[in-house]
């Protein structure tokens, strides 16, 4: 079974009394153009604080719904947990990652994004955000090698009736696999 169909769960987000994310991912997959980049800024807290017009037309929700927002709003439930825990580990010790996202839509739609997340810095060089800029992935990529591995990371997840126990299991998982390529995450994700 793909990536899109294996996850029956909903995400569920109250966002600040506005709406109730309760949406079952439809499996069906939007597009955005190659010439535009969707650009989201948030707080320490992962609270968005600024959304760009495409990320308001890609995910179908109004800048209303969207400031003050968990960015987890957009989370599909397809996405493996320990790709966002090294995407934080990685921000957090100020550095930048690329990474392969799923995100869902407001309607339960999904849409792929090879995503640059940076933290933003003060000028004494504490962290006060992040920002992201998220382009269209290539196609190839995706299905050659991120998917696959995105599905063997939800399925090790997805062994362990602790959800604790799934994200370590598939922390060590990748970290095995980062290991064995002799690459770290940033390298891999450019070999591809």
């Amino acid at each position: 079974m793909s990536i899109m169909g294996r996850w029956s769960r909903s995400p569920g987000t109250a966002v600040k009394g506005k709406i109730n994310r309760n949406v079952t991912p439809t499996g069906v997959e939007r597009q955005f153009s190659r010439d535009d980049i969707i650009v989201s800024k948030t707080d320490l807290k992962g609270r968005i604080t600024y959304v760009n017009k495409t990320f308001l037309e890609v995910s179908s929700f109004t800048e209303a719904e969207m400031i003050g927002a968990p960015h987890s709003i957009i989370r599909h439930p397809s996405m493996p947990r320990c790709v966002f825990k090294l995407l934080w580990d990685t921000v957090q010790d100020k550095r930048e990652i690329f990474a392969y996202v799923v995100n869902l839509a407001r309607n339960g739609d999904h849409y792929w994004v090879f995503a640059h997340v940076t933290p933003s810095l003060s000028g004494g060089g504490e962290i006060i955000g992040y920002h992201s800029n998220r382009r269209v992935p290539e196609r190839a990529i995706l299905d050659a090698a991120i998917i696959p591995l995105y599905e063997a990371l939800l399925a090790q997840e997805a062994a362990h009736s602790d959800r604790k126990r799934g994200l370590e299991a598939s922390t060590a998982m990748i970290t095995k696999i980062l290991e064995d390529k002799g690459l770290g995450y940033d390298e891999f994700v450019f070999s591809l």
